[in-house]
């Protein structure tokens, strides 16, 4: 998929994502990206462990120059083809891509053991058994090791050289060097031995046989790779179950309400569509229709289902657990909030940190690098008097024990699993720099509306006259207050409904009073609600205790609404942007993990130090009356006091300030400006997931360093000891190899990252 960017008329981009086909190790991918870098107006990350090249070029570059840059290096590139529905069929050779090389494995693995054995116990070397290791090794280095030469001659003929070509060089060199021995030498004689070293023997060579060394590299090295490519299918699960969430078919109405069922794919914005209890809904839109409660667990994962009716806005691949609704689709395909996640999460995939950049340059010129090594050892050995044997065993060794295949896979399989299980907690991480921001940190800056708060009006408390109950006032106020669209006035018609527990009564003679507030007549009683200006134009005044009930609420930054009925004050209800049940634990975890919460807000100060005291935020930290365009330059005068600022905000005031901040979270109830600003996005409307989603950035983080830390270690304290020829070729493989396995499965264990 192709997409524009403007950026100007003269520097006008394109961006495309390709599949790339060939790639074997990490320097294969460096390899792909230096060429496609040195092309005028292409900047290009191509990723080993997702096979795609994300590039971004010229308006007079073509994609076909592309992938015809691509193809010459060696490799294949095409452009990703679209998603296919989860139960269409898909082609035989994408419905096990695995297949290949775990036939080439089992065969290897079969083949090598015996040979392995043979070579290794002195008591199973029978008079011929050397022929029989011969017969079956022989399999094992071409068939098995096929896409190892292969690769390396591709790359030599293109003037390269690989991690392929350490692997081909070093097992066919103990292949040929074993054939040799075998048929000019005295290995071939009827009842030859050899008993297995770990250190070199100095001797002619004429005797020795390294069958097993190829025969193992091969085997060893393909569980490897075999166990590589299962992990890399493993941590993308999670954004492939994500393309899969979403519902495949959808009811749609037609005129006259006539329900036709059609593919989700065919709908369009504006069509109106039928979700039944238990179905899934086909895309984000709004509830035109009827009221339910929606598990939405699968995307955010909160475990409450949440209330809709008409004007609610609902999402796609959420389930209907209530009643039936009729839905006006607002986005479809690639607009939707799942497949934004889905990009989100790929997009974070095909970066790149800083830390693998380096490893790919080291990776680049590491071959020919242990390739004059290997050249330089078996010269010494054989200066040194060593024999052949002795110093092809050595230089064998270095070139096996090289293959920095863990260096290439330190980063992108962290980076997959940790945004892989991000997104199933609903934490999006847009990209591998954003890890680097998490460890950085030390302020994080809080919008109060939307993100502290819940951003919408609730009834908070109520206060009665002597002889007046709280469901007597709830119940006739909240009748009246039913009849109003107003914010406050339905805040206070939710509150009702919720504490009486039953259906209102339906008011008489409804009257909105601009200004001042409603009145009306509820079973039999005039009724006033509103401000107490409205109760003194009927000469009705507030008792004592309920004058200071409102002047406590107005001192709060609450919102004060007094109720009368038949000429006396009957109550004072409280309404206000309630604190979220959430709010206070997570600023906790915040300041555990070190960070400085600050409170920042529009509202009046009062307001905001009643609710930064709810919350557990120091008063000095709170700023308040600040301006939407003003909220940028706090972040910025933060920043220039020597802080490292994150930002959590949900409107598209935020926007500016999320962009500014080192580290931006955006809610993902809130606007698309600020999802759009954020560098981390929290699809749960809850703060604690700010918390969760700085300690996974930090754990993921860290384990890429402790990845890149141990391939590093790996290769430059097993090198030396190959050259010193205290490594025999066989067990350089099966340590190269495990390398590349502890890799893989320290990322694995990001799938364990829990939500706290």
């Amino acid at each position: 998929m192709t997409t524009e960017i403007d950026t100007g008329p003269a520097t006008a981009q394109a961006q495309v994502e390709l599949a790339i086909g060939g790639m074997t190790c990490a320097s294969c991918a460096a390899r792909i990206e230096k060429k496609l870098n040195r092309m005028d107006g292409v900047e290009a990350t191509v990723n080993y462990a997702t096979e795609k090249a994300k590039v971004s070029f010229r308006e007079d570059v073509s994609v076909q120059d592309l992938i015809a840059t691509v193809e010459a290096t060696g490799y294949t590139a095409a452009e990703p083809e679209p998603p296919r529905p989860a139960d269409e069929a898909r082609p035989a050779a994408e419905a096990d891509e695995l297949r290949p090389l775990r036939e080439r494995l089992t065969t290897a693995v079969l083949l090598s053991v015996p040979v392995i054995a043979m070579a290794m116990i002195p008591a199973l070397q029978f008079e011929y058994w050397q022929w029989l290791s011969l017969t079956l090794a022989a399999p094992v280095v071409t068939y098995a090791a096929w896409p190892f030469h292969k690769a390396a001659w591709t790359n030599a003929r293109h003037g390269a050289a690989t991690m392929d070509t350490l692997i081909s060089v070093g097992t066919s060199a103990a292949f040929l060097w074993s054939l040799w021995a075998l048929f000019f030498g005295t290995a071939g004689t009827p009842g030859m031995t050899h008993p297995f070293e770990l250190t070199i023997a100095r001797s002619d060579g004429a005797a020795n046989i390294y069958l097993e060394a190829a025969a193992g590299v091969t085997a060893f090295i393909l569980a490897g790779r075999y166990f590589e490519a299962r992990s890399k299918r493993k941590a993308g699960a999670a954004l492939k179950a994500l393309l899969e969430l979403g519902a495949k078919d959808v009811t749609v109405l037609r005129d006259g309400g006539t329900e036709v069922r059609i593919p989700v794919a065919e709908l369009k914005v504006g069509d109106r569509f039928l979700v039944r209890p238990g179905e899934k809904i086909a895309t984000d839109g709004t509830v035109v229709e009827g009221s339910s409660a929606v598990d939405a667990s699968m995307l955010t994962g909160e475990s409450v289902p949440v209330e809709v009716g008409a004007g609610d806005a609902v999402t796609g691949a959420t389930l209907n657990a209530g009643g039936r609704l009729v839905v006006e689709a607002t986005r479809v395909g690639s607009d939707t909030q799942l497949a934004r996640m889905a990009r989100l999460v790929e997009d974070a995939q095909n970066g790149k940190a800083a830390a693998q950049r380096l490893a790919d340059r080291i990776s680049a010129v590491f071959v020919p690098v242990v390739i004059g090594l290997a050249l330089a050892t078996l010269a010494f050995w054989l200066g040194n008097g060593a024999g052949w044997a002795a110093a092809f065993t050595a230089a064998v060794a270095v070139l096996i024990i090289a293959c920095p295949c863990a260096l290439g896979l330190a980063t992108p399989t962290a980076l997959m699993v940790g945004t892989g299980r991000g997104a199933q907690l609903g934490i999006l991480i847009k990209g591998p720099e954003v890890l680097e921001s998490t460890r950085r940190v030390d302020t994080i800056v809080l919008d109060k509306t939307g993100t502290v708060t819940t951003g919408r009006m609730t009834l908070l408390a109520t206060h009665t006259a002597d002889g007046v109950t709280p469901s007597e006032l709830l119940r006739l106020a909240g009748a009246l207050e039913n009849a109003s669209e107003h914010p406050i006035a339905q805040a206070v018609a939710a509150g009702a409904v919720k504490e009486t527990g039953g259906a209102l009564p339906v008011p008489e003679d409804f009257a909105n009073v601009p200004g001042l507030g409603v009145q009306g007549i509820v079973e039999g009683h005039a009724i006033l609600v509103g401000r107490t200006q409205l109760l003194a134009e009927w000469a009705i005044h507030l008792p004592v205790d309920l004058e200071r009930a409102l002047a406590a609420a107005e001192a709060a930054g609450r919102t004060a609404i007094a109720v009368a009925w038949d000429g006396e004050a009957r109550g004072v209800l409280e309404v206000a942007d309630a604190v979220k049940d959430t709010s206070a634990e997570a600023i906790g975890r915040l300041r555990a993990l070190g960070l400085t919460p600050i409170l920042l807000t529009g509202d009046n100060k009062a307001v905001a130090q009643a609710v930064a005291a709810e919350v557990g935020i120091d008063a000095d930290d709170v700023i308040a009356e600040v301006l939407p365009q003003d909220k940028v330059d706090v972040v910025k005068k933060l920043q220039a006091q020597g802080r490292s600022v994150a930002m959590v905000g949900d409107g598209v005031n935020d926007a500016a300030a999320l962009a500014q901040a080192d580290l931006g979270l955006a809610m993902g109830t809130g606007t698309d400006a600020a999802i759009e600003a954020g560098d981390l996005t929290l699809v749960r409307g809850d703060l604690r997931a700010a918390a969760d989603a700085i300690r996974l950035s930090r754990r993921t983080l860290g384990t890429i360093r402790s990845n890149l830390f141990w391939a590093f270690a790996y290769n430059v304290g097993a090198l030396p000891l190959a050259a010193a020829g205290l490594l025999n070729p066989m067990i350089a493989g099966a340590a190269m190899a495990f390398s590349s396995v502890f890799v893989v499965g320290n990322s694995l264990r990001l799938r364990s990252f829990k939500a706290s």
